[in-house]
């Protein structure tokens, strides 16, 4: 899981990148402006930028040229533009962006440069690596076997063969390996997440959708990637 930072002035554009970033299990931040990232800026890094170029006041290139002289450009940055020329793009490269997305942008697309830019701006020092905590331990050092809830502490319902079903859950995530990447441990807890509340509701998707705050269709195309068995669950209402 990734912070991202979608800079645009476009609503819908901000809206659409952020329901698909999400769905893939990133934590999705968003600018309006440039001077709504400059101060997002100045809180904290996020892990990789998506900025717009033609924006209202200050554009995308001036921003990143501001980051760039002031070593704020510590970050990967995807520059995306409907309307900019081969020149303005190799402009933003050279002054530091990573890649350009022209719009419309194609999902394809976007999840592989989103892909390559995490990866280019993951690489760790062997210095910063010598000093990373264990592979079981969270980002504040507390072993992640502590951090996560069991299963059967989700349910306060008092209905047993929710509780039944809980139980069966936590064994489930207790049983997920902390010696595998991070997505695929996160894979697995919201594999056992959803499967839970499949169970629980008799596999009735609306009340899946209810319970976990997806759309219909956001959560089947969640439930196919995580390879979610939806065979055994007939009730569709």
């Amino acid at each position: 899981m990734a912070t991202i930072l979608v800079v645009d002035d476009e609503m819908g554009i901000r809206e659409l990148l952020s329901e698909i970033l999400s769905d893939e299990g990133h934590v999705v931040d968003l600018a309006e402006n440039a001077q709504y990232a400059r101060d997002y800026r100045l809180q904290q890094t996020p892990d990789l930028v998506l900025l717009d170029i033609w924006m209202p006041d200050t554009d995308g290139v001036t921003l990143l040229k501001e980051w760039a002289a002031q070593g704020k450009l510590t970050m990967p940055v995807i520059m995306m533009s409907g309307h900019a020329t081969i020149d303005t793009a190799v402009e933003a490269t050279k002054i530091g962006a990573l890649n350009f997305l022209e719009k419309p942008i194609a999902l394809q697309k976007l999840l592989k440069a989103v892909e390559q830019g995490l990866a280019h701006g993951t690489a760790v020092p062997p210095a910063a690596a010598a000093t990373k905590p264990p592979a079981s331990a969270g980002a504040s050092g507390v072993p992640v076997a502590a951090a996560l809830p069991m299963a059967s502490s989700i349910s306060a319902s008092g209905d047993p063969a929710a509780s039944g079903t809980a139980h069966a859950q936590a064994g489930q995530t207790a049983s997920i390996s902390f010696d595998i990447p991070l997505r695929d441990a996160r894979d697995a807890f919201e594999r056992a997440y959803f499967e839970y509340h499949l169970a629980r509701e008799n596999g009735s998707m609306t009340r899946v959708a209810e319970k976990t705050g997806l759309e219909r269709t956001h959560l089947y195309r969640k439930l196919k990637q995580l390879g979610v068995d939806l065979g055994k669950n007939k009730n569709e209402v």
